[in-house]
């Protein structure tokens, strides 16, 4: 099964991991801003279970580019460090038509997240500079394994900062504010 390895960082000098990329030879893959949509069921059976469902909406911050919709399934977390977890994603055509069948079979938004992020491409790395409304910037490497995102951490300097437990899900849920119906909302102004 596809499974997802990272670790995430608070950030307090996002140019200076800018600056550290472009010097490493780091190659921008892109810039998107992200509307997160946690969906489960009115019981919370998932992250009761430490799993989610996500409906991710992006669109190019960069110019113009069509918007992109994902679908993603994530289970419980394992102990340890990096983080690991099964990460199952899919393409989706149609955003409003995936909300609608989700409804239907019970699921709704509990939580929703906007991001603003750069991802870059690193000794076979994906670094991810994210800016979160309210809680500021924070810094996720995914890579195949331990041994390389810690590499990566290193030649960053980044290797001394602490690593967040939280996920977004949890930072949007301790930062965001009450939505429309259940939801809680952690969201850029205007």
């Amino acid at each position: 099964m596809p499974q997802e390895i990272e670790i995430k960082q608070r950030l307090d000098d996002p140019d200076a991991l800018h600056r550290r990329l472009h010097d490493g030879q780091a190659r921008r893959d892109a810039r998107i801003f992200e509307v997160n949509r946690i969906l489960d069921t009115p019981d919370r059976r998932l992250l009761a279970a430490d799993c989610g469902l996500r409906l991710r909406l992006g669109r190019p911050l960069d110019g113009p580019g069509p918007a992109t919709a994902t679908l993603t399934f994530k289970g419980p977390r394992r102990p340890g460090t990096p983080k690991m977890r099964e990460e199952l994603e899919t393409p989706v055509a149609d955003d409003a038509l995936m909300t609608e069948i989700l409804r239907r079979l019970g699921f709704a938004p509990v939580i929703l997240y906007e991001k603003r992020r750069e991802t870059w491409l690193f000794a076979g790395c994906r670094i991810c500079l994210d800016e979160l409304p309210r809680i500021g910037w924070f810094v996720e490497i995914e890579g195949p394994d331990a041994a390389a995102i810690d590499a990566v951490r290193r030649r960053l300097g980044l290797a001394e900062n602490p690593l967040l437990a939280e996920t977004y899900v949890e930072l949007a849920a301790e930062h965001g504010v009450a939505g429309g119906g259940d939801c809680i909302r952690l969201a850029f102004a205007g």
